[in-house]
């Protein structure tokens, strides 16, 4: 039986032990359309998709594909119906090729032997047929996160994929590499195939989404067409409450808590000059590559500097590693929270000490007591949920995590704390809770460098924003001055570098 809509969830319900995750959604996707599905991290949107795939089975409910009737999917049953997932975390061997990769599983064999040509030459006519512009020989691990997420794609087209569903796919990206991988989803819809697109940034789904649903704790809130509804209604829908405009924020002092002066590190960036002041959010605004994160991983210690000076609260310091820079005063909440800011499989009390476990312990043991009134006092002031440092850090949310990481800093009685790209991944309601929290602490004193790719976000938090090109500093604006426009221009080059 064919009709119109190619999935129907009836009632769909997971309850895991102590926690309903997904309760009675009922959801209808049309076939050929691209549908958004949005909500705070813990809504349901990862445990929808996992029963959609098969990784887990619905407590209760009906999925109805094609018009066929399932009480559940297996991973194999749901790509033999043509439903493909291409999650955060690509599922993708590095050590192959591109050409392998789209056909692990499925390998062309000659008697004994893997029959790599002929897998190669099916790879490349998909590649060419698509006009994506990658050598089917090409190692995955010499791509970049864009070319490896048009792998995934590709990877899901050869097996006549019917049902798309995209997990947070720009989270990484560039401006361009966005609008390749829109163009490739437009592809996609013409030839047929259906989207479910998940992401947390809005305007994506304005530009890109016929429909939109709205999940929040577990439930359906509203299915509607994306031109009928507007980002603030969307996000009412998503967090339950109205939540404003950026946090109003006092103007810095004079104080200096952090002088650089002519910082290099002999390869990606050099001369690198700038002060941070007290109560101060400096923005650092950037194409990919242009350095920004490397000057934040030199300051913290985690790069070697070639050359140039810091001073810390007028002091001149000569920081040599991250254990250093706590020493100092500097803390830093990495781009990468789950590789470099967080121990995946250690509970979130004991990444939430980390920075201080030195002064917690007596060489051999810890002071559970004094590491707990540490815990506590960080759980209260970053309003994180009561089970939280009992969980290890891997079960968190992104905005949970992105909290823990921030405590872990605040626990080394940081001044000066770095921020880069201090929201991505993160729903709209924890955003705002971070950008509350970066107002708070700078209340309190400290001063924050923010290194971000949210043009929103730098506009309306920061005091005033650097701009980055090809690992030099090349202008700078105050917030009044500062627009989208002006940014992009000097970052792209559009604009001769200052001297």
């Amino acid at each position: 039986m064919t009709t119109d809509t190619i999935l129907e969830l009836k009632a769909i319900t997971k309850q895991y032990p102590g926690t309903l995750a997904v309760d009675h959604v009922d959801l209808s996707v049309q076939r050929g359309e691209v549908h958004a599905i949005v909500g705070e991290n813990g809504a349901g949107k990862s445990t929808l998709i996992k029963m959609l795939s098969g990784a887990v089975s619905p407590t209760s409910g009906t999925i109805v594909f094609e018009g066929e009737s399932y009480e559940r999917l297996d991973p194999q049953q749901a790509i033999t119906l043509g439903v493909a997932v291409i999650y955060q975390e690509f599922n993708l061997v590095p050590g192959l090729s591109i050409a392998a990769n789209i056909f692990l599983g499925r390998e062309s064999k000659r008697g004994w032997f893997l029959n790599d040509r002929e897998a190669e030459q099916k790879a490349q006519k998909l590649i060419d047929e698509w006009e994506v512009g990658l050598d089917a020989r090409t190692l995955v691990s010499d791509l970049s996160i864009a070319e490896q997420q048009i792998v995934e794609i590709i990877k899901a087209i050869s097996q006549d994929v019917k049902l798309l569903i995209m997990d947070e796919p720009t989270a990484s990206l560039t401006l361009d590499e966005v609008s390749t991988l829109f163009d490739l989803t437009r592809q996609l819809r013409g030839r047929g195939v259906t989207v479910i697109y998940i992401s947390h940034r809005l305007e994506e789904i304005f530009e890109l989404c016929e429909r939109v649903t709205v999940l929040r704790d577990g439930h359906l809130v509203v299915t509607c067409d994306v031109a009928e509804t507007t980002e603030p209604q969307l996000i009412r829908h998503m967090v339950g409450r109205e939540l404003g405009d950026y946090p109003a924020k006092e103007p810095p002092g004079d104080e200096v808590l952090l002088a650089v002066r002519n910082l290099s590190d002999g390869h990606i960036f050099e001369e690198v000059s700038f002060d941070l002041h007290k109560g101060e959010i400096l923005g650092m605004y950037a194409l990919i590559g242009a350095g920004r994160t490397d000057v934040a991983m030199t300051l913290f210690g985690a790069k070697r500097r070639q050359a140039g000076e810091v001073w810390v609260q007028g002091k001149s310091v000569n920081i040599s590693s991250p254990a250093n820079a706590f020493d100092q005063g500097l803390g830093l909440v990495p781009e990468d929270r789950k590789g470099q800011g967080l121990v995946l499989l250690m509970r979130s009390s004991e990444n939430m000490t980390l920075s201080t476990i030195q002064a917690l312990s007596n060489r051999t043991f810890v002071n559970r007591k004094s590491e707990v009134g540490v815990v506590t006092r960080f759980q209260q002031k970053l309003k994180m949920q009561e089970h939280v440092p009992r969980e290890q850090a891997r079960n968190l949310s992104g905005g949970t995590q992105q909290k823990v990481v921030v405590a872990k800093v605040l626990a080394g009685d940081a001044s000066i704390i770095l921020f880069d790209e201090p929201t991505r991944g993160i729903d709209v309601g924890a955003k705002h809770e971070i950008y509350e929290l970066m107002v708070q602490l700078c209340s309190e004193g400290r001063g924050i460098l923010m290194i971000s790719s949210e043009m929103p976000e730098l506009l309306g938090m920061s005091d005033r924003i650097l701009v980055m090109r090809e690992g030099r500093l090349v202008g700078e604006f105050a917030r009044e001055e500062a627009t989208e426009e002006k940014l992009l221009t000097l970052a792209a080059g559009q604009e001769p570098v200052l001297a």
